[in-house]
Order: C-alpha cells, then sequence, then structure tokens
C-alpha cells in the first residue's frame, strides 16, 4: 500500500486555502464599500458635518448685522437657562418645559387612545380589520398644513363643539377652543394618533389570548387581566410608538404655532424664530443642541428600559 500522502507536505494547500481567504475577504470587503460607501457618504455631508456645525456655531457671537462672529462664549447656554443681560428671565426655560409637557402629553393621550382602538381592531374579522387600517391612514393622505386650517374652521367660537362647551360652562361666551392649549391638544393627537395606533396593533395582533383567558379563569379583574395578561404582550408597541411620537412632537411647530394662535411659545417656535425673523443663529444653534440632547437622552432611556427587559416567554 502507498503510503506516501501520509507524508505530503500540507503546507501548500493552506497557503491556497490562506490566499482563497484573503481573496474572499478583499472582495467582501470591496462590496460593502460599493454598497454602503454612498450611504455613509450622504450621512457625513448632509447629517454628521451640519450637526458638527451647529455645535460649533452655538458657541459662537452674533454680530450687530447678525452675522455669526467671535468670541467663543457661553452666553448662549446661559440665556438659554434664564440668564440674560438684565438678570434672570425665565421665559426660555419655560420654553423648554412647555415643549416637554407638550411631547408627553401628546403621547400619553395617543397611549390611552391607542390601547382600546388597537384591541379593537385585532377582534374585527380580517375584511372588516383591513378598512379599518386604511382609515387610520387616511390622514397622512391629506397635508398637515391643510388639516391643521381644518381644525381652526372646526374648534372656532362659532362651531357646533364650542357651543356646547360654552353651553355646558366649560367656556366662556364667544370662546372657541381655538386658539389655546385645547386646539393644540386636539391638533398633535390626530397627527400623532397613527404612529401609536401601528406599532401597538402590530403586537396586538400577535398577542396569545389564551394567557388573558387563564386570568379571567383564575378569577382576575379587568384591571388584573390587563395588567399581567396583555399590557406584558403590548408593551413593546407601546415603547415603540411612545418614541415613535415623543420625539417629533417634542419640536412639533406647525399645529403649536397655528392653533395656538401664536400666543404659545414651543421649542420649535423657538427656533423657527431664531433662524428667521431675529437672525441670531448662534442662539439657534444652542436651542437646536440642547433639543438634541433632550432627543438622545429620551431614546437613551428608552433603549435602557428595553434591553433590561427579560422578553416573554
Amino acid at each position: 500500500m502507498n503510503e506516501s500522502w501520509l507524508h505530503a507536505d500540507p503546507a501548500p494547500a493552506f497557503q491556497t486555502n490562506g490566499r482563497a481567504r484573503k481573496t474572499l475577504d478583499r472582495s467582501t470587503r470591496w462590496t460593502a464599500w460599493f454598497l454602503c460607501g454612498p450611504a455613509a457618504l450622504w450621512m457625513v455631508l448632509f447629517w454628521l458635518l451640519p450637526l458638527l456645525g451647529l455645535l460649533v456655531v452655538g458657541f459662537l457671537s452674533r454680530g450687530p448685522d447678525g452675522e455669526i462672529t467671535g468670541p467663543v462664549t457661553l452666553e448662549n447656554y446661559r440665556r438659554l437657562l434664564g440668564f440674560g443681560v438684565f438678570g434672570f428671565d425665565p421665559v426660555y426655560p419655560r420654553v423648554l418645559v412647555r415643549s416637554l409637557v407638550l411631547g408627553a402629553g401628546t403621547t400619553a393621550l395617543c397611549l390611552l387612545l391607542a390601547l382600546p382602538f388597537a384591541l379593537w381592531l385585532v377582534r374585527l374579522p380580517e375584511r372588516w380589520r383591513n378598512v379599518a387600517l386604511t382609515l387610520v391612514v387616511i390622514p397622512f393622505w391629506t397635508n398637515l398644513l391643510v388639516r391643521t386650517y381644518a381644525w381652526q374652521m372646526l374648534l372656532g367660537p362659532d362651531t357646533a363643539l364650542s357651543r356646547l362647551l360654552q353651553a355646558a360652562g366649560l367656556l366662556a361666551p364667544d370662546q372657541g377652543l381655538y386658539p389655546g392649549w385645547g386646539a393644540v391638544w386636539i391638533g398633535m393627537v390626530c397627527d400623532f394618533l397613527p404612529f401609536m395606533v401601528l406599532p401597538v396593533y402590530a403586537c396586538a395582533e400577535r398577542m396569545d389570548w389564551r394567557l388573558v383567558e387563564a386570568a379571567q379563569d383564575l378569577g382576575a379583574g379587568r384591571w388584573q387581566t390587563f395588567r399581567h395578561g396583555i399590557w406584558p404582550q403590548i408593551r413593546p408597541g407601546a415603547g415603540a410608538g411612545a418614541v415613535l411620537v415623543f420625539l417629533p412632537a417634542l419640536g412639533q411647530f406647525v399645529v403649536p404655532d397655528l392653533l395656538g394662535g401664536a400666543r404659545l411659545m414651543f421649542l420649535g417656535n423657538l427656533l423657527q424664530q431664531q433662524f428667521g425673523v431675529s437672525r441670531d443663529w448662534p442662539f439657534g444653534a444652542a436651542v437646536a443642541t440642547v433639543a438634541l440632547v433632550l432627543v438622545a437622552l429620551g431614546l437613551w432611556a428608552w433603549e435602557r428600559r428595553a434591553s433590561a427587559r427579560e422578553p416573554l416567554t
């Protein structure tokens, strides 16, 4: 029996495999650069560099004619905290707090409305379910400005809803929900409710109803059944919907400006004013930087909570 193959040198084979592996790795690397390079370049040019520029401008000063000039200063951030030339003025801290209240309130209202609606949707027959989901997204077929102007006409002093609230004593005579907080809340919830309904519905559609039936068989009440049988299964969708609603609602500009009657200043209005009429770009950049930090903190908190949550078994 010829056993010469046992003494053959395996190095050439390993070298060949190594060269083939290197060639494959190089080809994979070039393919990855070809596929991801344009998107990465786009993100660097139109996202990362503008953000860095925004951060730098926030530490500069406004010239007498509105130009960006030196020196490097923290005055823009001090002004945002309320410390101005004439002492402490809480107008800008109030704007930040008001914007946080608007974002959190819109998220809470959308969640309260989306939970029963999504659970009702999954109980519908499939043919009617598709119709209902279409009705949920129909508002997106209309421009945001058109919807907002429509709310102005529906919430004015002479409308049926305002007259009903006036008769109930909830509104003064000849006063409507528009302009004011009531119109802002209604417009915000109308615009952002689909962003909460769809993620909650996606989780409710895959929900195991046997857990709900088991809780009811064990004598759990409605609240206990919801808390232990339904909420743990739809909580991921509620968390995703909260992120989709809170982050854009925090910096919303059109709805508060039009339905608030320009009497309520929010974060989006403040940014528009500084980059527009006031031409104070350094202060506007500082406001935008703080808004981005708030958004990043919200995402970080949600990510930590989501990662710490144990998956259902």
